[in-house]
């Protein structure tokens, strides 16, 4: 497997005498299916807000974690988080009115017709709950993803994630469709999606495999940050539904107010999906996932199969999610989001104007995606460089995209202008670099 910005043996030779011992220990008890980012690893020792800090106490400019979606070490949340777990931690076979409380108010985000959720540990876990629920109510196996879609690391959802590589095989009733095109694309760029997506349905069909399911990260992120324009969800949508499969919203990393607009990646398009799928910002750092699905659908699972899971749920979960539901409307992060993202996006569009390297910029809120090209096409090496330079300046980004060219920005929700300033001059000069070298 591949990933974009990892650690390469070729890189080892550079590092300091503790960075390599370090990696040798690693390497002994972890073994190599584990990656590193960056030519040169980062080994951070502590985390506040925006920032993280190595073990010399340098400060790095977080703009990439977003986990951590409402700051590294929330007190708010930390608080909450050793209160519950010096009181009581149990699960969800037992009554306690954390959890009850917590799922009332996450549900409270999501229009009327999502009203009930189940909790799991990570969002693999929920995607994973998502087709076993999607199989159940449909009769179907098919499961349509974009082409460079990822969904999870459990066996069923890598067999639905192409963004593994050629090394993780997609399984036989998965079909993949170009994601939707960039704003350049025009008012189209829904109608091509959704005929793709009946393209699938149709294939998976004359194949002998009903379609269950359509599954999409919202804002495409994989796929190179697709925001725009909002709304081409839509026709895909009913594409899978004539087809007789749902649709999943994969709010992973779209979910809780990143993209400014609400609270869900998929409101921007107007659509109410059958099933959400959340986890990562969820506990901020603490691990949680969900699934938050139309009543009829848990109902038809829940008539054939018990679900249960020890630790999804549990009271210190629930606790932990609701300040961070909390936090996010106390310190009003949606909107910050929305006004910081457009701040940020301005500014990186500024710099691209004056920048040969740069191709399209695109996003929602803070979530931006920009594009490395050299002589007009992609260029994942290019992009690569610029990563490693800006970390150097101790700022981190990443990349992604089915060419690994897509710089990938999605600082945590608490991001500020001024960070948003440092941001801009660190990446220009960073750009300056590599197109000096």
């Amino acid at each position: 497997m591949s990933m974009a910005n990892a650690f390469g043996a070729e890189h080892f030779a550079s590092l300091s005498e503790s960075e390599q011992a370090m990696i040798r220990r690693r390497e002994k008890v972890l073994g190599p299916a584990y990656r590193l980012f960056y030519e040169r690893p980062l080994h951070f020792v502590r985390g506040e807000g925006v920032w993280l800090y190595d073990a010399e106490g340098q400060a790095y400019l977080d703009a990439y974690n977003n986990v951590v979606s409402v700051g590294h070490c929330n007190p708010a949340v930390v608080e909450a988080m050793a209160r519950q777990a010096t009181t009581l931690n149990t699960h969800t076979r037992y009554l306690h009115d954390s959890i009850l409380t917590y799922a009332e108010a996450l549900v409270a985000t999501c229009p009327a017709e999502l009203s009930q959720v189940m909790f799991t540990c990570t969002g693999s876990e929920a995607n994973d709950l998502a087709v076993r629920m999607a199989r159940s109510c449909t009769g179907g196996e098919g499961i349509i993803v974009t082409e460079n879609a990822y969904h999870g690391v459990t066996a069923v959802t890598s067999a639905f994630s192409p963004s593994l590589g050629a090394g993780v095989d997609l399984a036989p009733h998965v079909r993949t469709v170009a994601p939707p095109v960039s704003p350049a694309g025009g008012p189209e760029a829904g109608t091509t999606f959704a005929r793709a997506v009946a393209d699938a349905a149709a294939d998976l069909r004359r194949h002998g495999i009903r379609p269950a399911m359509l599954i999409v990260d919202t804002i495409f992120s994989s796929d190179g940050v697709i925001a725009e324009p909002a709304g081409f969800l839509s026709p895909a949508v009913e594409a899978i539904r004539e087809a007789g499969g749902l649709f999943v919203a994969d709010e992973v990393q779209p979910g809780f107010g990143r993209t400014g607009d609400a609270m869900w990646g998929f409101q921007r398009h107007g659509v109410i999906p059958d099933m959400v799928t959340i986890g990562k910002p969820m506990g901020n750092g603490y691990p949680m996932g969900g699934l938050i699905a139309r009543p009829q659908i848990i109902e038809e699972f829940g008539r054939k199969a018990r679900y249960f899971n020890t630790f999804g749920g549990n009271p210190v979960a629930a606790s932990t999610g609701q300040a961070v539901l909390e936090v996010i409307e106390r310190d009003r992060l949606i909107a910050n989001a929305k006004d910081v993202g457009r701040y940020l996006k301005a500014g990186i569009e500024a710099v691209a104007r004056r920048s040969s390297l740069i191709g399209e910029v695109r996003g929602a809120g803070l979530f931006i995606g920009v594009d490395i090209v050299e002589s007009g096409l992609p260029s994942a090496r290019t992009a690569t460089r610029i990563v490693n330079e800006m970390r150097k300046r101790r700022v981190l980004i990443s990349a992604s995209g089915l060419h690994g060219n897509a710089l990938k920005i999605r600082p945590p929700l608490v991001f500020s202008k001024d960070n948003a300033d440092h941001f801009i001059g660190v990446f220009e000069q960073s750009l300056s670099s590599v197109q000096a070298s």
